[in-house]
């Protein structure tokens, strides 16, 4: 497909139908990604095609609670997990269960892929500032973006998660994540029950300005 279709209209995709994904296809599929840029070009990226149903059925329950976590502060109106303005402490107990008809039938799922990234291979250029680091990502996640644009190129749709992350330490030994490594995202994959190509975003007037942050809009939208 044309490049513009792909960044235009690879929506993310939750639903798949019953037909498989061979694991030639997941190879392919990588095989196009390894290409994704990082710093220095250390390519820190491990994946992890998870296959196992047990383990499937235990990464879920992981995922869960976190989801759970997420409609319960997101229903206070802030954006759930965010690093500037923390939702209070909640009372005692677990949040209230929120269905997921993902995680609930993610043993039918064609495709699961647990991606992590080699810390040590990664130049993390604002750890010591007084605020959560968010650069590191630069050397992941165009990663994580390839395997789903090289996905949409065979027919493919998906969907990135981050739920897993919050979780690493119970997940670690689930899923054998070597040390110095971190768990950056989950990714799932499958012939999609509808490929979602209409897709609303912001103006660039609403995000880009000139010369400064403050500075006038670019373009008219």
């Amino acid at each position: 497909m044309e490049l513009r279709d792909a960044l235009r209209g690879t929506g993310a995709v939750r639903a798949f139908t019953d037909e498989p994904v061979g694991l030639d296809t997941v190879t392919a599929i990588l095989d196009d990604a390894r290409f994704a840029p990082s710093g220095g070009n250390r390519q820190g990226w491990k994946v992890a095609v998870v296959r196992d149903a047990g383990t499937r059925r235990q990464v879920a329950t992981l995922m869960q609670s976190v989801w759970d976590e997420y409609i319960a502060e997101g229903a206070t109106g802030r954006t759930p997990f965010n690093g500037v303005d923390p939702a209070p402490a909640a009372g005692a107990g677990p949040a209230p269960s929120s269905p997921n008809a993902l995680l609930d039938g993610i043993e039918s799922v064609p495709v699961v892929l647990a991606v992590a990234v080699d810390l040590a291979r990664v130049s993390i250029m604002d750890r010591d500032l007084p605020r959560p680091a968010v650069v590191a990502g630069a050397s992941i996640f165009p990663f994580c973006w390839s395997i789903l644009l090289a996905a949409r190129q065979r027919g493919l749709g998906g969907v990135l998660t981050t739920f897993l992350s919050r979780q690493e330490p119970a997940a670690a030994p689930l899923l054998g994540l070597p040390t110095g490594h971190a768990l950056a995202a989950t990714i799932f994959l499958g012939h999609p029950v509808h490929q979602p190509t209409r897709l609303t975003r912001r103006p660039v007037a609403a995000f880009a300005t000139l010369d400064r942050f403050d500075g006038e809009p670019l373009g008219d939208g």
